[in-house]
């Protein structure tokens, strides 16, 4: 099944750009409130592909998150993001004045526009992304921050002020060519 959703993401992007991939990339996200039990955790198979034109996609599956104890990761799966029937989430859009980013081991912070879909819901989206040319393709690092309510992600009143309201992510992938 995860083939089939690489394959899709890959057929996304331009067929004749030369593309930069790896299935090893690091989503990290964080909820914690002061006061309460730390609500974080982190995906390493994350899915980014980057064409030579600046089409950036990725691709998480929601599974695939691992969290410091076992029965938030069960509650986050079965409870908060439902992940049976939203499995996966996707990032596609573009890095803007692609077309200026130096590639010879140069550091730019450029801006990507596009869209996340998570939970069944789609947002348009726009966040800095710095990129680092390597020898063989480059890395890739994005903060930013997204709202559970924005998504349709229903938090019981229960346990709504031991998570913030806004959930910090951090992106981090090598791609190679």
């Amino acid at each position: 099944m995860k083939n089939i959703f690489i394959l899709l993401l890959l057929s996304s992007l331009s067929l004749h750009a030369q593309k930069k991939v790896t299935k090893t990339g690091s989503i990290h996200f964080e909820a914690s409130v002061p006061s309460f039990e730390p609500i974080q955790a982190t995906n390493n198979s994350t899915t980014v592909v980057l064409d030579d034109q600046g089409n950036l996609a990725a691709l998480v599956l929601i599974k695939g998150f691992r969290f410091p104890i076992a029965l938030m990761q069960e509650h986050f799966n079965e409870n908060y993001m439902e992940s049976d029937d939203y499995p996966k989430a996707t990032l596609r859009g573009a890095l803007l004045n692609y077309e200026n980013y130096l590639k010879d081991g140069s550091r730019q912070t450029l801006r990507f526009k596009g869209t996340l879909e998570m939970h069944g819901v789609i947002n348009d989206i726009e966040i800095p992304v710095e990129l680092v040319s390597t020898q063989k393709g480059c890395k890739l690092h994005a903060d930013f921050k997204i709202n559970p309510t924005d998504y349709k992600i229903d938090i019981p009143s229960v346990v709504r002020k031991k998570i913030a309201d806004q959930i910090k992510v951090a992106v981090d992938a090598t791609m190679l060519e």
